[in-house]
């Protein structure tokens, strides 16, 4: 197998340094590649890889449509790129990249706008990836790229539904500072919690959940209406930036656009149930929200808001995750992910941990400058996070900055 990627030759008359793609280029013995610079273009390829194929919640086309609509920043460029069997024509994968300007020079980065926890391509089937084959993929798609300074793409996960997602393989590929987390769920949805789950996590959430029903009626509520996903929503949003706040810390909500894009992404996921919003209530008070994504077996938990005030000494966050674990084996999903971040309730709950890889490479002067510098700046915060006292007197100091800055 030859690993040598073709080369594109730039078209020196086109505009504003624009480069000229071919169709299809075969970039080596195994793949060929087809750049999109278009959703319309690959969109019934998309949706049946999603349908037929391997991909996570995040890589759903209505999900890509809602970045490229709403969260796009100016002059970014949209890049899809299918990569084919050589011998056969047939798509092997399509991997959804974008690029843009960054401090003077150009990088390439996942289709993400910091809506994606994971970075994966759609794959054609559940045929395994070596690291030969991945790099053979990634130098087809490299083939067909427009010229830029460096590449940048976190959040890798290591499998996607048990097949080895070929960026994890690349040998530039590293162990990132981001770890996920989630549960296996099977067997019997009532009991559930009692066998995944840490003892401890049980006991306290059968005892909060006791104290909540002498309060009132106690209801898990689906947002199944445009009128109830705008009610929970708008609940979700205001219970986050009032906690953000006085934790002193940023959260996307701040973002009017962010806000638009989950929002709409809530209204269409009511077609197909690949986004759904749950509220848990108490009486007429919505205490917490959860915001979810769900694809091929996988409920993905996104994003949870909690009005800590409503009742003292419970935790609202922890009783909605909960109840929403055993709602999902009803409904007959097999693993809950917790999402990314080492939040200590994940732990608690027994969830598993797994590190998240990144590709950071430079190709040219400037792109290895900002690759090293990015690298430099993942290793320091590492260190802080591996060190409680410092790890706290750090964010003592960023709550106290933003405070300042109005409270974002």
């Amino acid at each position: 197998m030859s690993g040598q990627a073709a080369q594109i030759v730039a078209v020196t008359d086109l505009p504003d340094g624009q480069v000229s793609h071919p169709a299809a280029v075969a970039a080596n013995d195994a793949y060929t590649a087809k750049l999109h610079t278009s959703l319309d273009a690959v969109r019934p390829l998309w949706l049946r890889l999603q349908a037929q194929g391997v991909c996570t919640g995040h890589q759903n086309y209505a999900w890509a449509e809602g970045i490229v609509a709403r969260l796009l920043p100016e002059g970014t460029e949209l890049l899809i790129v299918e990569v084919a069997d050589a011998a056969t024509g047939q798509p092997r994968m399509l991997v959804p990249l974008m690029r843009r300007r960054a401090f003077h020079h150009w990088v390439i980065e996942w289709l993400s706008c910091g809506v994606c926890d994971y970075s994966a391509p759609l794959l054609a089937d559940a045929s395994p990836w070596t690291t030969q084959s991945a790099q053979a993929a990634w130098a087809a798609v490299r083939s067909v790229l427009p010229p830029a300074d460096r590449v940048h793409i976190v959040g890798i996960p290591r499998q996607v539904n048990g097949v080895a997602n070929p960026l994890a393989l690349l040998p530039a590929t590293r162990d990132s500072i981001q770890t996920t987390y989630g549960l296996a769920i099977e067997g019997d949805a009532e009991t559930l919690l009692k066998r995944l789950c840490r003892p401890s996590f049980v006991k306290a959430f059968n005892k909060d959940w006791r104290r909540l029903e002498r309060l009132g009626d106690l209801e898990l509520v689906e947002a199944d209406t445009p009128a109830k996903v705008e009610s929970v929503f708008g609940g979700l949003v205001r219970m986050r930036l009032d906690r953000f706040r006085e934790l002193g810390r940023f959260d996307l909500l701040t973002q009017e656009t962010a806000v638009g894009f989950y929002r709409n992404a809530a209204l269409q996921g009511l077609s197909d149930g690949s986004v759904r919003i749950f509220g848990l209530r108490v009486g007429e008070a919505l205490i917490a929200v959860q915001y979810l994504l769900a694809h091929q077996g996988i409920v993905h938990a996104l994003m949870i808001a909690i009005d800590q005030s409503a009742v003292p000494n419970v935790s609202p966050g922890l009783l909605i995750m909960g109840r929403l674990m055993s709602w999902a084996r009803e409904k007959g999903f097999g693993y809950f992910d917790l999402s990314v971040g080492s939040q200590s309730y994940k732990e608690h709950m027994g969830a598993k941990g797994s590190v998240l890889a990144e590709l950071c490479h430079g190709f040219t002067m400037k792109g290895s400058a900002a690759s090293t510098a990015i690298k430099l700046r993942n290793r320091a915060e590492a260190f802080v996070r591996a060190n409680p006292r410092l790890l706290t007197a750090v964010q003592g100091s960023m709550r106290g900055l933003r405070r300042l800055r109005g409270g974002c």
